[in-house]
């Protein structure tokens, strides 16, 4: 009999395993493969949930006011008829979009994505 092999009421001692990389695609592979691969690899955070919010405008007033409101109540925003929305991501900024209707569903079609370097944190 093999030494190697094991009998089933036999543990193996737990070892620790080293981290494993996901997998890369074949242009990033080769990269790494040369040790020329300086880009970081963002496959890790392909699945992380964020939220997606569309502003159409802002108003600000008192609380008194704002317990005064009732159904039927009109809230002048600040901004225009036919301005572009607001696409914020987690309350960031990203891009510029206008209201469409898909298969009797609303969507926004972009007409401005944000440069990553003028992107700013949060709206307040």
């Amino acid at each position: 009999m093999d030494e190697a092999k094991t009998s089933d009421s036999a543990v193996a001692p737990a070892t620790a395993q080293p981290f494993q990389a996901p997998a890369l695609d074949g242009a990033a592979a080769a990269a790494t493969a040369s040790g020329n691969d300086t880009r970081p690899n963002i496959d890790v955070i392909l699945d992380v949930p964020v939220t997606l919010s569309l502003e159409v405008g802002r108003a600000q007033m008192s609380v008194g006011r704002l317990l005064r409101l009732t159904q039927g109540s009109v809230v002048e925003l600040d901004r225009s008829a036919g301005e572009p929305l607001d696409v914020l991501v987690n309350g960031t900024l990203v891009a510029h979009g206008e209201i469409v209707i898909v298969n009797d569903k609303f969507g926004i079609r972009l007409t401005d994505v944000v440069p990553p370097g003028k992107r700013i944190g949060p709206q307040d």
